[in-house]
């Protein structure tokens, strides 16, 4: 492992294709590299969200799922490979219970925005729900387990949960849509 990475310029994906984990090079057109990518793209914006200035349960919790998406990623790297289990799945269902536990009940729709932070963590959201189309298509042309479309559904309800603690903890709110505003 230590000498892994030693090389980053290897020019063999120059004729546009990409090695997965076990090898094997497919074209960077297909489902499986555009999940791949999408669950890359996620840990990079959570990369950017852990620049904030956050509450200190919001940025362990992100931490770990940094670690989580590179779990998913390998496992979608390595076909037939399973790296996320139950237990990833759970701390999610966990961490959003105990981070809506302190949230008031929604009444309204909420638009993405108030702090930095939670724009940040609605950006996540987003792209979260990309990632998880992506896995979603190449189950349809490879059988995946169901963990990793489970885990990415429930990351981003979490992400939209913490957008408003994120917005709370900057001393803000919800921001609410307003029907027909623009009349």
């Amino acid at each position: 492992m230590a000498n892994r990475l030693s090389k980053i310029v290897t020019r063999t994906g120059d004729d546009g294709s990409t090695g997965l984990a076990t090898g094997t090079r497919i074209g960077k057109h297909e489902p499986r590299v555009a999940a791949m990518g999408d669950v890359d793209e996620l840990n990079s914006v959570l990369g950017l969200l852990l620049t904030e200035t956050l509450p200190p349960p919001v940025r362990d919790a992100l931490e770990g799922i940094q670690h989580d998406l590179f779990d998913l990623g390998g496992e979608l790297s390595l076909p037939g490979h399973t790296l996320m289990s139950d237990a990833h799945l759970a701390r999610l269902d966990g961490l959003i219970e105990t981070f809506n536990a302190g949230l008031p009940p929604l009444k309204e729709f909420i638009l993405p925005g108030g702090s930095r932070s939670a724009s940040l963590a609605h950006v996540a959201r987003t792209v979260c729900r990309r990632a998880e189309r992506s896995v979603v298509a190449l189950d349809h042309s490879e059988t995946l387990p169901p963990l990793p479309r489970q885990y990415l559904n429930r990351l981003s309800d979490l992400m939209f949960v913490l957008a408003r603690v994120l917005n709370r903890a900057n001393g803000g709110g919800d921001v609410h849509w307003q029907q027909g505003r623009n009349r």
